[in-house]
């Protein structure tokens, strides 16, 4: 993907469909977890680089759209919305493909073996924190309609819908977390202690992820309270 330096290229009439371009970039790479962790559940380490290279390849591409935004966006904005805010939410979002890499690549790097107990469990919790983010994005998706009609009416009732549903959902990976790293414990001594500790370092960093995209949410939902 190529990204044009001209300011009027990038932002047109507003910094709004950047930032939503980035925000399906992050989130296209946290959907990449998906089929990297079934490679690795079925030690298909072949089919998990090549994954990971994409992932690779998207926060590349996500950290370019990022770079200008930051240098083009002008230091004053004739909208309801303010530089800080825009540069708030799109860090939030940045970290959502870094920790999407982070993940991969202390994954592949060890060639970790999900146990088979926890593979099921494993595998549903990934899918639920992409969930978590995938509803982020739809939320940044509508900041545009935000915007058209003034921060006010049905729009910003559906924006908030949309929020709570996050906010929802993130909860859910919460409670799948938990269970997975209740479950972890009860078979850790039958593990490598070193293997133990990388497992809940990448289930914590999973459920980061979903943290991640709430906060994106409660960024959004601090604009509407303005």
């Amino acid at each position: 993907m190529v990204f044009s330096n001209s300011i009027s290229n990038l932002f047109g009439k507003s910094p709004i469909r950047p930032l939503q371009e980035h925000m399906s970039l992050a989130v296209n790479c946290a959907s990449l977890l998906e089929p990297f962790f079934e490679a690795v559940v079925a030690t298909d380490w072949t089919t998990a680089s090549d994954i990971f290279d994409q992932i690779v390849v998207g926060e590349n591409q996500a950290d370019d759209l990022k770079k200008q935004f930051r240098l083009n966006m002008p230091n004053s904005l004739f909208m309801p919305v303010s530089r800080s805010d825009l540069l708030g939410i799109l860090a939030q979002q940045d970290n959502i493909a870094n920790t999407a890499k982070d993940v991969c690549g202390i994954v592949l790097g060890r060639e970790m073996n999900i146990p088979a107990s926890l593979q099921s469990d494993f595998v549903g919790y990934v899918k639920s924190a992409i969930e978590t983010c995938e509803k982020a994005r739809k939320a940044i998706d509508e900041l545009d309609e935000l915007l058209e009609t003034g921060f006010t009416g049905q729009e910003v009732k559906f924006v908030k819908k949309l929020i709570r549903e996050l906010d929802t959902q993130e909860q859910k990976v919460d409670k799948k977390e938990r269970k997975l790293r209740h479950r972890l414990f009860k078979i850790e001594e039958k593990i490598p202690p070193v293997h133990v500790m990388f497992l809940y370092n990448v289930i914590d960093n999973i459920g980061e992820i979903a943290d991640i995209a709430e906060r994106v949410g409660n960024q959004l939902e601090l604009l509407l309270a303005k």
